[in-house]
């Protein structure tokens, strides 16, 4: 029993670093393909958003130009009749899509985490059964 459920703690593991590293390629590969490059006034400044950094930088410097665009107002303080809703309402389309692929990238992370966990914990269960085994009868 011992030793399935290491097998299986081990193989869970495994399974869900492998699964959580393609995530985290292609949410990065599917930035990378919109060719999305920060302004120069980011945090991050000139570089393609294809991680988390660089997705925020690009989400923050939006909302700055936005609200310097819209004199400090966000979508929803607007007038509706006031042609700079439309300006925010794609700003907050574009941060929000943004901000969406950083969720995926910490999700990612923390299955990552997760599926080393279980590793060790595969791992310690296996230690655990050689540790406690009875040794082999004497003839």
């Amino acid at each position: 029993m011992r030793k399935t459920a290491s097998i299986a703690s081990i193989v869970l593991g495994v399974l869900l670093v492998i699964g959580v590293i393609g995530t985290w390629v292609v949410v990065s590969n599917t930035l990378a393909e919109q060719k999305i490059v920060t302004s120069d006034d980011a945090c991050l400044p000139g570089r393609t958003v294809q991680d988390p950094f660089t997705a925020y930088c690009q989400a923050a410097v939006i909302q700055k130009h936005t609200l310097e665009t819209t004199g400090g107002l966000t979508y929803a303080e607007l007038d509706r009749e006031d042609p700079l809703r439309e300006v925010a309402m794609n700003s907050a389309f574009l941060q929000s899509s943004l901000f969406t692929s950083i969720v995926a990238f910490g999700v990612a992370a923390i299955g990552v985490g997760m599926g080393v966990v279980f590793i060790l914990i595969g791992l310690g269960i296996r230690d655990v059964a050689e540790r406690t085994s009875e040794p082999p009868a004497q003839v």
